[in-house]
This record gives C-alpha cells, structure tokens and sequence, in this order.
C-alpha cells in the first residue's frame, strides 16, 4: 500500500495511470503526451510498475504499459474503511439535525394553532 501511495504522489505518474487505465500504450506514446524527457517517464513508468500499477509486456522491441487495478486494492480497502466512518458519522449527525428540525417544527406548528405566533389572526 506504501507503495502505491507514494507513487500516485506524483502528478504525472497519476496522468500515465490514467493513460494507460482502459488501453495499452507503449513507452513512446505514453511520453509523447508528456513535456518531460523520454528517460524522465521512463523512470515514471519503473516506479508504477514495481509498485505493482502497471504491468509491462514485451511486444518485439516495444515495451507496452496498462494499468493493472489489482495494485490499488490495498490501497482502496484502506481507504472504502476510512470514508465508510466519515460517512457513517455524517449521516448520523444529518439525522440528528432532521429530527432537530422536526421537533422545532412541530412546536411552532402547534403554537399556530393555539393561536399564538407570527400567524394569528385579529393582531
């Protein structure tokens, strides 16, 4: 998970990524949607694939690069773990806040009725 994470530190490293997510690129495609120099991405490449982000297979003398997704999966459950709390704590908190509200409403309600509030008739 280390791994991963600090290779998707890097801006272009988490570009090449999503390059490479749906389709296979070779290394001279990939660095020609760069403004960086060809040993620059190939050092990019290296670290997403021995992080275990992309795989690399030989084509003759090309080398061609996809996303391999199973690398992130550490990396995501830790995550899914982190956001399913916060989410978990949020929608208790919106909860509370709803029935807050509905409470108050309820007493501004019956204080129309009993002919008291901003809505009386005959003030």
């Amino acid at each position: 998970m280390d791994a991963a994470a600090r290779a998707l530190a890097e801006p272009h490293r988490r570009e090449i990524l999503e390059l490479v997510r749906d389709t296979e690129l070779s290394a001279g495609e990939i660095a020609a949607r760069f403004d960086v120099t060809r040993p620059a991405v190939s050092q990019h490449l290296t670290v997403l694939r021995e992080s275990g982000l992309l795989v690399e297979r030989r084509d003759g003398t090309r080398r061609l690069y996809r996303a391999r997704p199973e690398g992130l999966a550490e990396l995501k459950r830790f995550l899914d773990r982190f956001w399913t709390d916060r989410l978990e704590r949020l929608k208790i908190a919106a909860e509370l806040e709803q029935q807050r509200r509905d409470a108050s409403g309820r007493r501004r309600d019956r204080g129309r009725r009993r002919g008291r509030g901003p809505n009386r008739r005959g003030a």
